[in-house]
């Protein structure tokens, strides 16, 4: 089998450390992995050369990077005719999980995850089966004054932290192993149908 390409688009560095994380799981269940950045390789990649891939981008502004939508438009074909997922990156999926969130909060935080997805699916076109939206990190330790600010106000009305003395990781590592468990099951599945 080809090997599982993980496809990712990063400002701050947590998607990377998502990507990574999945390519270590599958890796350990014995499946050839490809890590690679769209923003600085995009021309060079083609699906086609992967077996089954795995999409990350984080948000920011309430958009998915732009580099990942282009790339999806550009490979859309392809996309749809291979065992594909996506990792959706955001905040607002940390208001979800955050356990000291208020109801409000949450489904505040949840309707703006859908959002998010929503204009992702009608800016490239695709729709994968298999969809992760995955809380991502407050980085305030890297973030210049303004950037600061902003995510302060943000993370203060989604119910996350404000102290900007530190960063904030509020991804769910163990929940990203049980996609990788979904993820596995389809790729088998989809492996036992073309045999």
């Amino acid at each position: 089998m080809k090997p599982i390409g993980i496809l990712y688009a990063t400002r701050e560095g947590q998607t990377k450390r998502i990507a990574d994380y999945l390519g270590s799981i599958l890796d350990a269940r014995g499946y050839e992995i490809e890590s690679r950045n769209v923003r600085h390789s995009a021309s060079a990649i083609r699906p086609d050369q992967y077996g089954a891939v795995i999409l990350a981008a984080s948000v920011h502004i309430g958009k998915h990077e732009p580099e990942m939508v282009r790339f999806v438009k550009e490979h859309l074909l392809e996309l749809n005719c291979m065992p594909a997922a996506f990792v959706s990156v955001s905040l607002s999926q940390a208001g979800v999980e955050l356990p000291h969130a208020t109801p409000e909060q949450r489904a505040e935080s949840a309707a703006g995850v859908r959002e998010v997805l929503d204009r992702f699916y009608r800016d490239t076109g695709w729709r994968p089966e298999i969809v992760k939206p995955v809380a991502g990190a407050l980085l305030y330790t890297k973030y210049n004054f303004l950037v600061r600010f902003i995510m302060k106000w943000i993370a203060r009305k989604a119910g996350g932290s404000t102290d900007t003395s530190r960063d904030h990781e509020y991804t769910d590592w163990a929940a990203l192993d049980q996609f990788v468990e979904m993820f596995v099951k389809r790729l088998r599945a989809a492996e036992l149908r073309r045999s």
